[in-house]
């Protein structure tokens, strides 16, 4: 091997190696930066070898911070944080509950088809997985228990429907990958529609089968209530003003009204609005909020500033032209390359965080996807349809690693809220056929591609 070659491969070590001692991902990522890049540097010096590090390198890396810091995509992560977080104290979920109960009270499993179903509309309005993971635990793992659901089932309900939010727009994951690949918002926005209602469907689909199936995991309700009018309209009451909050924030950027970043204004102050209208607004709420808000884009960018000072120092050592020819040289054929780069995704999860994964992984295997021949439409409309294609099936594919152990944070965002009776094994019990559900969903876009690209170019194509 090259001196290079070596020194991606210990760069790739030393990072794994070093997220087991506990120090924060950004300071590791930005660390490892610097200390290869000293290496690479001192081995020019000493050694005679050429390895493209130099003191130019330093500079680059200031320039690339400082365009990160003038990014306007960008901005649109505080305010979409700062709009779910508002939501969550506005109670929009705690209203659509307790309504939403009685409507599907003689469906066996309606209580977890009622989860899921707010699971989507916080999704849509959120984005913020901790939040909505925290706020479906609080209010509906009791209600669950009582009613004498499986606590495999429950939990499992809960953490899926709660990861929801990474897919469905407005999602900031898929923010982040506009932004690393050059691509559209609207257009990633537009395409995830269909792949997050199709999961979304599986999983209703699964409550609903398992349920009929064996009752005894999702027993009825034992004083169920009559169906009356007032229920339906209550419930219209309480999903009216979340719906239009979601439909001017995604209907200004479908539009072409507004930008992502302008709509993300507009979410912040709608949320707000929407906190006052429940009178849910007050000078603590709005701190308390903003405080979060700020505390959650700095821990985003800590890691952004890390990614870029790794990515930066790894690609002066010819560490993406590496793994391109790595993977291109698989005798799997395009689709067979296809699943081993989600297998790498999928096995990441495991270790790390999407965002990191998104920062790192991302941008150097989405060349590889592109020097392959896939068959994938953009209608005659959409940019890099390929590309949309496989940030679909990499979002699909991360979605995972919200409930997959030992990084699975939807998991522990559970468990720090629910019950003590819910074990940990529990909870892992209850997220496998979710996980299975979610590949199932991920091995129909890889074989409809039309799914993440037909939407968008229908859309913008009039």
């Amino acid at each position: 091997m090259e001196i290079n070659e070596i020194l991606v491969v210990a760069m790739f070590i030393t990072f794994i190696s070093a997220l087991f001692t506990g120090i924060p991902v950004g300071y590791v990522l930005a660390g490892v930066g610097v200390l290869f890049g000293f290496i690479g540097y001192m081995t020019d010096a000493y050694l005679g070898t050429i390895t493209g590090l130099d003191l130019n390198t330093l500079g680059l890396v200031v320039s690339r911070i400082f365009s990160l810091m003038e990014n306007w995509v960008l901005v649109a992560l505080p305010m979409f944080i700062f709009m779910g977080l508002m939501l969550d104290k506005s109670g929009v979920a705690e209203r659509l509950m307790l309504s939403m109960q009685d409507l599907f009270g003689k469906v066996r499993g309606g209580l977890a088809v009622t989860v899921m179903l707010i699971g989507i509309i916080l999704a849509a309005s959120t984005g913020i997985i901790g939040a909505s993971v925290v706020l479906l635990g609080l209010l509906s793992m009791p209600a669950m228990m009582k009613q004498g659901y499986s606590k495999s089932l429950a939990a499992g309900t809960i953490c899926s429907a709660g990861t929801l939010g990474i897919l469905l727009p407005p999602s900031i994951m898929l923010v982040i990958m506009a932004d690393q690949l050059a691509l559209s918002v609207g257009d990633l926005f537009m395409g995830a529609i269909f792949p997050g209602l199709i999961l979304s469907g599986l999983y209703l689909t699964y409550i609903l089968v398992i349920s009929y199936l064996k009752p005894s995991l999702a027993p009825l309700p034992k004083d169920q209530k009559e169906l009356e009018w007032k229920v339906v309209l209550g419930v219209l009451k309480n999903i009216i003003p979340p719906l239009l909050l979601i439909f001017s924030v995604l209907g200004s950027i479908f539009g072409g009204i507004a930008t992502a970043t302008e709509a993300s204004g507009i979410g912040a102050l709608g949320a707000t609005l929407l906190a006052a209208y429940y009178k849910k607004l007050n000078f603590r709420t709005f701190k308390d909020v903003s405080l979060d808000a700020y505390r959650t884009t700095a821990y985003i960018f800590m890691i952004f500033i890390g990614a870029t000072m790794f990515a930066l120092v790894l690609r002066e050592l010819g560490g993406d032209e590496l793994i391109e020819k790595a993977l291109l040289s698989l005798p799997f054929g395009p689709y067979g390359v296809l699943i081993a780069v989600l297998l790498i995704v999928f096995l990441l999860g495991f270790l790390l965080d999407w965002i990191e994964i998104t920062l790192i992984a991302l941008p150097l295997l989405a060349p590889v996807i592109m020097g392959l021949d896939f068959d994938v439409s953009g209608y005659g409309v959409v940019d890099e349809p390929k590309v949309i294609w496989f940030v679909m099936l990499v979002a699909i594919t991360l979605q995972t690693s919200f409930l997959t152990p030992p990084v699975g944070f939807a998991l522990f965002y559970l468990k720090g809220v629910c019950p003590p009776e819910i074990k940990l094994t529990d909870i892992y019990k209850g997220v496998i056929p979710f996980i299975l559900l979610q590949l199932l969903g991920l091995a129909i876009v890889i074989i409809f591609p039309a799914l993440t690209t037909w939407l968008p170019a229908m859309v913008y194509g009039n």
